[in-house]
């Protein structure tokens, strides 16, 4: 659900945000916390390989796990949280060993509910392998390998579905318009991913955006000849050039970069949409 505010000011005037008063409200839990510390765009060597981050709010990193890290072994809801290291909510459960675990969030999680993992009921929220979920299910949170744990289908408000099954390979669509083969024995989670207005925000103002942690962009046009291949001329002009570059000169807007020769080429059925 979205939230917004009364235009009190220029920044307050389109700025919305997503409803947080569904969150249980409470601390992370420690022990499935750690220390994140912030790179600000910089590799090893100190200098800056991904432009336009650095500052941003002090934050900790939620370990996050499945439930068929303790396959057939229910699992109780027991909160709702927010997480600042992903657009989509989080939920504390508790294992009936005693064990308690960061898991993704679905759309439609109540708190005091149980889930398991393994052979069982169509319920949203349940983890099962793909060859045990019919066609036309929506999913998320996809191994890409058996026991290898979540790695596709994991931002907020985003579903997956079975298309076919053929011997040990499920065809999958995925949320970009790709259909991939993926083993029949990895697991995945019935439903949606949980805060399906996240892209519905705005932002609202500049200041917002430096509290996440990315700083400003600047066009390429609005450069000097020296820092960017658009750089130059006097005013108003076009960018000059046969087709738009990267700073580096590399193509840009529209092209392929995925590699022709990459080893799971072979498992795309059909590549995903423009």
């Amino acid at each position: 659900m979205i939230k917004k505010y009364k235009p009190t000011n220029s920044g307050r005037r389109k700025m919305s945000v997503t409803d947080y008063s569904v969150l249980t409200k409470k601390k992370p839990e420690k022990k499935l916390t750690r220390v994140l510390k912030s790179n600000a765009g910089r590799d090893r060597t100190g200098q800056i390989s991904v432009r336009h981050q650095g500052g941003g709010e002090k934050r900790k990193y939620r370990l996050i796990t499945s439930l068929n890290s303790k396959p057939g072994m229910s699992a109780k809801i027991e909160t709702l949280e927010y997480d600042p290291n992903r657009s989509a909510f989080i939920s504390l459960v508790m294992f009936e060993d005693g064990v308690k675990a960061y898991i993704l969030a679905w759309e439609g999680l109540k708190v005091g509910q149980e889930v398991t993992s393994g052979d069982n009921e169509m319920q949203k929220g349940n983890r099962s392998t793909l060859s045990k979920i019919p066609n036309g299910v929506g999913i998320f949170d996809i191994e890409l390998h058996p026991g290898q744990g979540g790695k596709l289908v994991r931002s907020a408000g985003n579903s997956a579905t079975i298309v076919a099954k053929e011997g040990k390979w499920v065809q999958v669509k995925l949320p970009s318009g790709e259909i991939r083969k993926i083993n029949k024995d990895c697991f995945a989670s019935i439903g949606q991913v949980s805060n399906v207005t996240h892209s519905s925000q705005r932002i609202g103002k500049a200041g917002r955006k430096r509290h996440m942690g990315i700083r400003p962009t600047v066009r390429g046009k609005a450069m000097h000849p020296a820092a960017h291949p658009h750089g130059g001329g006097e005013g108003v002009n076009p960018i000059g050039l046969k087709y738009p570059k990267t700073p580096w000169g590399k193509h840009a807007l529209g092209v392929r970069t995925r590699k022709k020769n990459k080893y799971s080429s072979i498992m795309i059925v059909r590549r995903r949409k423009k």
